[in-house]
């Protein structure tokens, strides 16, 4: 009986992400003796499971400073995942302003007097943004249009480097 190359890539993935420590044991705390430094930016990333119709949004909490992903959440586009990234984010980095695009779903969740919604054009979440595009660079998974999808909603926590701190730093 054979055996699928995607079924042992995946198991080994899996196991190498097992190893792995939580996002959150990773996370640098912010220097508290510098407002800037819980300064977060925030987007989502659209992918699919599977085939198109079965979309998944990517969202992502980049701290500005460290360039380093605080927090993330893999769900839908509405307002519940955005709140499950907002309650992920670490208590000493929810203090800190937010920029994010103006979908809806952030000014619902993200306290007014921290959140402020911003155009592509001002360059307020441009190190988000690159990282996002960094990832559809280096995987085929993420593109809009693409022969290679995932298999399992799990593959997006996996496939994206989001449990492995050392490329959630360094997206270059």
């Amino acid at each position: 009986m054979g055996c699928r190359r995607f079924d042992v890539t995946f198991a080994l993935t899996e196991k190498k992400a097992a190893k792995l420590p939580a996002l959150s044991e990773t996370v640098i705390a912010p220097d508290a003796n510098n407002a800037d430094a819980t300064v977060l930016e925030l987007d989502e990333l659209w992918s699919f499971v599977m085939k198109k119709t079965n979309q998944a949004w990517i969202w992502i909490a980049l701290c500005r400073k460290t360039r380093q992903v605080v927090a993330y959440a893999v769900g839908d586009r509405r307002e519940k995942t955005c709140r499950r990234l907002w309650k992920s984010i670490p208590q000493a980095y929810r203090r800190g302003h937010c920029y994010t695009d103006f979908w809806k779903a952030y000014q619902a969740v993200i306290p007014e007097e921290q959140h402020t919604a911003v155009g592509k054009e001002t360059g307020e979440t441009a190190h988000v943004e690159r990282w996002n595009n960094t990832l559809r660079q280096r995987l085929a998974r993420v593109v809009r249009k693409t022969l290679s999808f995932v298999f399992r909603p799990e593959e997006h926590r996996q496939e994206n480097g989001l449990t492995d701190e050392r490329k959630a730093i360094s997206p270059g």
